[in-house]
C-alpha cells in the first residue's frame, strides 16, 4: 500500500484568487487551497467542523491572556452555540473575564513604554492593554472573597470541592450581581452547565484571593486531585472527545492527560482524545509542553493516532482563535448543550465503580 504522503498525488496547488467582501468560510476555502499555517488554519477549521458536526465533546483550553483583550465574548458565544463542552483555563483568564461582567475598567495601552512610570500610577500591563491597580484589581478581589465566602456558606461550594466548582459558584454570582453578566465567558459557562476547570488555581489572582480565606479559616479550599477524577470522568463518557488548545502550558497538558489517567493510572479505557487542534507560537525542540507535538502525545496514550485527527497552526491565538470561531459559526448547526457540570459527579462515581471491580480482579490474579 502506497503511503500518500511521500508521494506526488496531493492537491494541484492552482493559485486562488482573492477578492473583495470574502466571508470567513471563503477565507478558509483560500487558505486551504495554498500552504503553510494557512492551510494548517484551513485543517484546523475542517477538523474542528467534523468535531462539533459528530457531536464530540469538546474541550477548549486557555492559556495565555485571552480575556483581558475581550475574547471572553467569543468564547460565549461558542458557548451558547453547543460547540465548547468543558473548559480547562489559567485561573489568570477566568480572574480577567469577570472585570468585564462587572464593569471594571480595562483599556487598550501601549507595549513601549516605562513601567516604573506605570507602576507609579497604579496601572498594570498585559504587553498592550492597560488595567487599574485599585479601580479594577482591588475591587475585583473585594468582590471574588465576598462570593467565595458565600458560596461556601451557602455550599453552592462543595466542602470537597473541584476548582470546577468554584468557577460555577464564580459565574452564579456575576449572573446574579453584575452589571453586565453578557459580558462574561464564565457566566455562560454556568448558565449552560459547562464546567471551567483552573488546575494551576495557585498560580493565579483567584489563587491569591483564598489566602486571606485561608488565613481567616473561613475559605474552601479546592481539591485540585479532584478536577484530575472529573476531567477523567469526561473523556471515559464520551463516545468521540477533542480539544481546541489555544496556546499550551498547564491547560494542554491537564487536558490530554486524561488519556493517560484512564490507562495508565486507572486502567479501565485506553485510547486517548480523538481530536486535538493546537494554536501556538512555542517551538517543538525545547521540550516544554507548550511546544510539544501532538502527535508525541500518542506515545502517552494522549490521542487516538499520530497520523490523523491532529493539527499544530503556529501562529498568535487572538488572530486564528476568532476566524476558526466565525468559521465554524457559519458552517455548523447549533448544538444542544450537554450540561457535563451537572453530571460530573455521578460519572466519578461511576468510574470509581468500575476501578475498583477491575482492582478486585486483578488483585484476585
Amino acid at each position: 500500500m502506497v503511503d500518500s504522503r511521500h508521494s506526488f498525488i496531493g492537491k494541484k496547488i492552482d493559485p486562488p484568487a482573492i477578492y473583495a467582501n470574502m466571508t470567513i468560510p471563503q477565507l478558509i476555502e483560500f487558505y486551504s487551497s495554498t500552504g503553510y499555517n494557512a492551510r494548517r488554519l484551513a485543517e484546523a477549521a475542517e477538523m474542528l467542523q467534523d468535531m462539533i458536526n459528530i457531536d464530540s465533546t469538546v474541550c477548549l483550553t486557555l492559556a495565555g491572556a485571552m480575556t483581558p483583550i475581550g475574547l471572553g465574548v467569543t468564547i460565549s458565544e461558542m458557548i451558547d452555540a453547543g460547540f465548547i463542552d468543558w473548559i480547562v483555563s489559567t485561573g489568570a483568564n477566568v480572574y480577567h473575564d469577570l472585570h468585564f461582567a462587572y464593569n471594571l475598567p480595562v483599556r487598550q495601552g501601549h507595549f513601549d513604554v516605562n513601567d516604573d512610570i506605570l507602576y507609579a500610577r497604579q496601572i498594570v500591563r498585559i504587553y498592550d492593554v492597560y488595567i487599574k491597580e485599585a479601580g479594577t484589581l482591588q475591587a475585583q478581589d473585594v468582590i471574588l472573597q465576598k462570593e467565595i465566602r458565600r458560596g461556601s456558606s451557602r455550599q453552592i461550594i462543595p466542602q470537597n470541592c473541584s476548582t470546577a466548582d468554584i468557577a460555577y459558584a464564580l459565574g452564579k454570582a456575576a449572573n446574579e450581581n453584575a452589571k453586565y453578566p453578557e459580558k462574561s465567558f464564565l457566566v455562560k459557562a454556568y448558565e449552560h452547565g459547562v464546567p471551567v476547570y483552573m488546575p494551576a488555581i495557585g498560580d493565579s489572582s483567584i489563587g491569591l484571593n483564598m489566602l486571606p480565606l485561608l488565613l481567616e479559616g473561613k475559605g474552601i479550599l479546592p481539591n485540585v486531585i479532584l478536577d484530575v477524577a472529573e476531567s477523567a470522568a469526561i473523556l471515559w463518557k464520551s463516545k468521540r472527545s477533542g480539544g481546541l488548545e489555544l496556546g499550551g502550558g498547564v491547560p494542554k497538558n491537564f487536558f490530554q492527560q486524561t488519556g493517560p489517567a484512564l490507562y495508565q493510572i486507572l486502567k479501565i479505557k485506553e485510547g486517548g482524545q480523538d481530536y486535538l487542534i493546537q494554536l501556538t507560537d512555542a517551538r517543538a525542540d525545547t521540550g516544554g509542553l507548550s511546544g510539544a507535538t501532538l502527535q508525541e502525545g500518542k506515545s502517552w496514550g494522549k490521542i487516538k493516532t499520530s497520523h490523523k485527527g491532529n493539527v499544530v497552526v503556529y501562529g498568535d491565538s487572538s488572530v486564528y482563535f476568532p476566524i476558526l470561531c466565525s468559521y465554524v459559526m457559519s458552517a455548523c448547526k447549533r448544538r444542544k448543550h450537554k450540561q457535563i457540570y451537572d453530571k460530573k459527579n455521578s460519572w466519578v462515581e461511576e468510574m470509581k465503580k468500575i476501578y475498583f471491580k477491575n482492582k478486585r480482579k486483578n488483585d484476585q490474579i
